[in-house]
């Protein structure tokens, strides 16, 4: 059972893999690359065509030929390529069109051009004018070749007519859009050569380029018609493609058309048989590969710029200049837009709002002037520039947004500080206005200089609330706490004179401000009237100097000098003493002489 399984599987295997190869190998057919969709308004991608096209490594050169229905364009393409109806295209004798969307020949003509080794395709299109079709979806066939094809041949039987001189107006539009660039800058595309065949027997003594010529000449317009003057405006828009455009006349095969299928070259005329060889030497000798911004194209590269070419063309419900224009400015709106974004990445964070808009329109100019200098097309690409402009405000929105959240997180850092510090300042142990005012300033001078963007002018209304607060909060405490201190450095003076040092002015001094500060005040002045007496604006200034000044710092180093003094004394009080006996530039305390043994009277 086991080995049954296996041999069905090895089985499936070996026909799947035939069958594949089968249909891989067998391109010598037509194959769709372009279909209709049912209600033939817009077209989608064939895979069975673009497998053929893909598996070409060589740069690529397709001739598309276009033209009426019914009007010879399957033949004349088997004709191009030396095969009869029934191994080529396939040839319709019916009134409805045979070729539906846009078909090519699976195995490409290998030709030498100018040493490069080009794969030519032949492309085969649905008809104009047949019945049951929109003339848009006329028009998004002709786009298509148009862009696709090194060659475009424009089959037409007879003569020129006024509508298919109109039917140019896309080739027209694309060659202004396109074509018409500085000599030497990149294109997005080569233009395709335009090769009017003219299928006619006799041309009354006149060359097919002289019909061409005079068909392309200015129609007289004495009544302001509005379609001729379009037309006359594709006749002089026709001149932008210079040497792209030649004229060919090829006559008609034989009298009996419907049985050309049948018919060998022996058969047909000897004139048709030669002007169809000479057509094969002329578009031999014009075509070029399929060059997209200044670089031929493969097989791969080629099907993505179909796939390219068939999105932009379908986007809209009318195909459009316009919409090739933005699938090809595409790409340089991106590295435009790059360009912006990588200047505006450079920017330390927060700016001020004025010098990020500075910037902003710095960086903008710059990528207008990139894309300027190398953007397709003459007038649609404003709608490109349109697309740049609005890419650009959506990117600078970005950084509006980080340079206020930036912003505000620098300013409340900032902000937090120096709320700390104001707090530190109101628990001084040693309270000193000097002190407060100077950390009073240096936070507002460091907010203000470090401070920056748009946060800082909502920032700067909290800074001044919390510091009006705390300066009012101090200098409410400040008289009181100052008062209170100076009562207890009175008293501690007091002891240190007494039994410390035993200096009697000390002590003297001590018990004057310490009466001076609780009885004298209370008796004379109330305790807010002290605050603007002379007298206590002269003991704070003496505190302040004291306490606080550039280069000492009372407050901080209160302690440690406070353990030095300490140290000192109890050094001289059980060193000092014996060494150097008691002698004092201030009067001390002193026993008199023999004060213990004085004999005591009555």
């Amino acid at each position: 059972m086991k080995i049954s399984c296996w041999i069905l599987f090895y089985w499936l295997f070996l026909c799947v893999f035939a069958s594949g190869s089968l249909s891989i190998g067998n391109f010598n057919q037509a194959f769709p690359i372009i279909e209709p969709d049912p209600n033939h308004t817009k077209l989608h991608l064939a895979s069975e065509g673009l497998e053929a096209i893909k598996r070409i490594t060589n740069p690529i050169a397709a001739v598309a030929v276009i033209g009426p229905y019914r009007s010879g364009k399957s033949f004349l393409l088997n004709q191009l390529l030396s095969l009869s109806c029934y191994e080529g295209f396939g040839v319709g004798h019916m009134r409805d069109t045979k070729t539906k969307g846009i078909w090519v020949w699976g195995t490409p003509v290998e030709l030498d051009i100018n040493g490069v080794k080009t794969s030519v395709f032949y492309l085969d299109t649905e008809g104009f004018e047949s019945i049951g079709k929109s003339n848009v979806y006329d028009d998004r066939i002709f786009a298509l070749a148009t862009v696709l094809s090194s060659v475009l041949i424009y089959n037409l039987p007879e003569t020129i007519r006024e509508a298919d001189i109109s039917r140019l107006s896309f080739a027209v539009e694309l060659a202004e859009e396109f074509y018409g660039r500085v000599k030497g800058q990149d294109v997005a595309f080569e233009p395709a050569k335009l090769l009017w065949l003219i299928q006619r027997d006799f041309l009354q003594g006149k060359s097919v380029q002289e019909m061409a010529n005079e068909a392309l000449q200015h129609v007289p317009n004495n009544d302001g018609d509005r379609n001729i003057d379009q037309v006359n405006q594709i006749r002089d828009s026709l001149a932008i493609m210079g040497d792209n455009s030649t004229a060919f006349s090829l006559p008609q095969p034989h009298l009996l058309r419907t049985k050309l299928c049948d018919m060998k070259d022996g058969e047909l005329d000897p004139v048709y048989v030669k002007k169809r060889d000479q057509l094969k030497e002329l578009v031999a000798s014009i075509i070029r590969p399929k060059v997209v911004q200044g670089r031929p194209l493969n097989g791969k590269e080629f099907v993505a710029f179909l796939e390219q070419i068939l999105e932009a063309l379908n986007k809209g419900e009318i195909p459009s200049t316009g919409s090739l224009v933005e699938v090809f400015n595409k790409g340089i709106l991106e590295r435009c837009l790059k360009l912006y974004s990588e200047m505006m990445a450079k920017l330390p964070l927060p700016l001020s709002e004025k010098s990020l808009q500075n910037v902003h329109e710095n960086s903008k100019g710059e990528a207008m002037k990139s894309f300027d200098e190398q953007h397709f097309g003459r007038h649609h690409a404003k709608r490109s520039v349109m697309q740049l402009d609005e890419e650009i405000e959506k990117v600078h929105k970005n950084f509006v947004m980080a340079n206020e959240y930036q912003s505000a997180k620098l300013c409340e850092a900032l902000y937090s500080r120096c709320e700390d510090r104001m707090d530190q300042l109101q628990v001084l142990r040693l309270p000193s206005m000097a002190k407060f005012n100077a950390g009073f300033l240096q936070c507002n001078q460091s907010f203000e200089h470090e401070c920056v963007g748009p946060s800082k002018a909502n920032y700067e209304l909290r800074m001044m609330k919390m510091m009006g607060k705390s300066k009012s909060s101090f200098i409410k405490e400040y008289n009181h706490r100052l008062f209170n201190w100076l009562v207890a450095f009175s008293l501690v003076m007091v002891v240190v004179g007494r039994f410390i040092i035993k200096f009697i002015l000390i002590e003297i001094g001590a018990w004057i401000l310490f009466i001076f500060l609780e009885t004298y005040t209370r008796m004379f002045w109330s305790a807010e009237s002290l605050y603007y007496n002379p007298v206590w604006h002269f003991i704070v200034a003496a505190w302040e100097t004291l306490v606080y000044s550039p280069f000492l710092d009372l407050d901080r180093w209160a302690i440690p000098l406070g353990l030095v003094a300490a140290i000192l004394v109890v050094y001289w009080r059980c060193y000092g003493r014996r060494k150097h006996g008691s002698q004092w530039l201030l009067p001390l305390y002193k026993n008199p002489k023999g004060g213990t043994h004085r004999p005591r009277t009555d």
